[in-house]
């Protein structure tokens, strides 16, 4: 499923325009970013949660010339499923 699938979703599931479905939507990424972003942590109950994870700077090599590069510290998002989904997926 990807974005536009979402949007066609909520727009056949709760009869919005798909203009309104497509604010709804975004409003709704656009705000986790705005947490993630914050230092925040995001939880759905019964389906998971997101941080963002502090990484370090450190050596990497470019594997195809083998090279030594520096590789920046960054801050990534991170997702851990929660239980009930953890269920429903695996059937």
């Amino acid at each position: 499923m990807n974005k536009s699938d979402l949007i066609a979703a909520l727009t056949k599931k709760e009869h919005l325009t798909e203009k309104l479905a497509m604010e709804i939507v975004n409003l709704v990424f656009d705000e986790f970013t705005n947490a993630l972003k914050n230092g925040d942590r995001i939880e759905i109950r019964g389906f998971g949660s997101f941080v963002a994870r502090k990484y370090d700077a450190y050596k990497g090599r470019n594997p195809k010339t083998g090279k030594v590069v520096e590789v920046k510290a960054k801050r990534l998002p991170f997702f851990k499923v929660g239980r009930e989904l953890k269920k429903r997926v695996d059937g």
